[in-house]
């Protein structure tokens, strides 16, 4: 029943934003707080602060995957790291929008922009990348490290050379269910990146990404057409993360596994 339901959400979604999608809707900047012109500018916004946001986390949560599994026996240590992790999945991301505002925008002076909203949607899929990566890494059967320790490997060697290879679709999915939360995430996004219309120059600059332009127009009224045809954009883009992630598993697989 809840798969019925979501997939009229999206057939309806589509039905009305497909309409609007053109070459000119995808390549022009908002008009008019967003009532004319097309979504180029919240495009590069929400492509900048995912890129960014996943740099950031993933050497994080892959390293401490690999410290946790590879490095170190239970104890306080890593209960401590799997408390923490478990806490911050558990945190609601209108905190994290507050968190990075009071730190990243107001603290540290970062301001609006693309470097305060990454920081925050790193802290906020960190939790997914880890646990991800944690128990992708311990499904990889001791016996494959036993093997590579036969032949002289050290420690290091057994770890990039042999377990992340085997482990590396379950670590790519982790990186891909990031990518989907950080392009569609919204609360944690607008106290931190902004809102602002204009095309980024840089990571200190304010952006406006696809999921925030579309609240903004739904809510506001501004232009229901072009909030369509967001929500059209962003589902599309999920798809397509999607499909791409299938497919490098499948590639994966078939070469470890």
């Amino acid at each position: 029943m809840t798969i019925a339901v979501l997939f009229f959400i999206i057939f309806f979604i589509l039905k009305k934003g497909l309409p609007v999608l053109s070459f000119k809707f995808l390549t022009t900047n908002p008009g008019e707080m967003g009532k004319t012109g097309g979504i180029f500018s919240t495009i590069i916004g929400t492509i900048a602060l995912t890129v960014t946001a996943v740099l950031i986390a993933a050497p994080l949560g892959i390293g401490s995957a690999i410290y946790l599994t590879e490095y170190t026996r239970e104890n306080w240590v890593t209960r401590v790291i799997r408390f923490g992790a478990e806490c911050l999945a558990g945190i609601p991301s209108i905190i994290f929008g507050l968190f990075g505002f009071i730190l990243f925008v107001t603290k540290l002076k970062f301001g609006w922009s693309i470097l305060s909203g990454s920081l925050t949607l790193a802290f906020m899929i960190l939790p997914t990348l880890i646990r991800t990566s944690e128990e992708a890494i311990r499904a990889v059967p001791y016996v494959y490290r036993e093997v590579s320790y036969s032949l002289g490997s050290t420690k290091w060697q057994t770890v990039t050379k042999v377990v992340l290879p085997s482990a590396m679709p379950g670590i790519v999915t982790g990186i891909i269910l990031s990518v989907g939360r950080s392009i569609g995430e919204t609360a944690s996004v607008i106290f931190t990146a902004g809102s602002a219309l204009r095309l980024p120059t840089s990571i200190f600059s304010s952006s406006r990404t696809m999921s925030v332009h579309f609240y903004i127009l739904a809510r506001e009224g501004i232009s229901m057409s072009n909030a369509y045809g967001t929500a059209a954009i962003l589902i599309l883009a999920i798809l397509a993360v999607n499909l791409v992630t299938y497919a490098i598993m499948h590639r994966f697989m078939r070469k470890y596994c």
